[in-house]
């Protein structure tokens, strides 16, 4: 055999080995990276945070009932204006109109329906700190309010922004512990995060006050408005190598 053709032999034989060589290191690197990944734990941390509640979000308005349907509508606007006058010069927030409405009054008798009178309403919004809002609906009624629908509590959008973050630390923070928690009874450690799942931090509920009043007697002591607490809730889960 000459040298040229032993040399082209020797060189396909090396290049054999070497494809061989890789192609049985692929598959074993492909093991390895599948059990990395198969290595892991997955948890899921919950955290909360209190927070007072120091706004009132209130609806009230007028609501009459007459015989002559433009005699109460007119009755209903003369008390709406005062109202009105009442809650800008009380410096009240984010006040609007939410209703006005006029409807007929039937009695139904022996499937017959006979027309008694008119009911006309108009009814505001509006927005102010928890600890003026009892003396403001008392003289709201003493200029002419009839309806209060409902009082909503709640806290700032900038206090529950800042309670939506804290509740997120504490909940990453639980997930962490739990992963480590059941690592250390495997005699096992935490290496990586492999993934974080931010599942969110909900707004809280606002704390509700419903009440439907046709007089206050100027008599009686400022409706008392008691504050409470809100939850903002948040979870976070971690998939951790270990």
């Amino acid at each position: 055999m000459s040298k040229s053709v032993y040399f082209r032999h020797l060189s396909t034989l090396f290049i054999s080995i070497g494809c061989i060589g890789y192609i049985s290191l692929a598959p074993m690197s492909l093991v390895l990276a599948q059990e990395r990944i198969l290595r892991t734990i997955t948890v899921t941390g919950n955290g909360v945070e209190r927070i007072n509640a120091t706004i009132a979000n209130v609806q009230l308005g007028v609501e009459i009932e007459g015989k002559n349907a433009n005699e109460i509508q007119q009755e209903v606007a003369k008390r709406t204006t005062s109202l009105v006058e009442l809650l800008k010069s009380s410096n009240v927030e984010k006040l609007k109109t939410t209703g006005i409405q006029l409807r007929p009054n039937y009695n139904y008798n022996n499937n017959q329906r006979e027309l008694t009178g008119y009911v006309a309403t108009n009814l505001v919004t509006f927005q102010l700190p928890i600890d003026r809002v009892g003396s403001l609906l008392d003289n709201s009624v003493k200029v002419g309010a009839t309806r209060i629908d409902n009082v909503s509590l709640t806290a700032t959008e900038t206090a529950i922004a800042q309670a939506q973050k804290q509740a997120l630390g504490k909940a990453t923070l639980d997930a962490q512990q739990q992963a480590e928690a059941v690592l250390n009874v495997l005699n096992l450690k935490a290496q990586e995060i492999i993934t974080i799942n931010v599942n969110g931090a909900n707004a809280p509920t606002p704390i509700m006050r419903e009440a439907m009043m046709d007089k206050i007697a100027s008599s009686m002591p400022s409706t008392p408005v008691i504050a409470g607490e809100q939850e903002v809730n948040a979870s976070v889960t971690l998939q951790i190598r270990y």
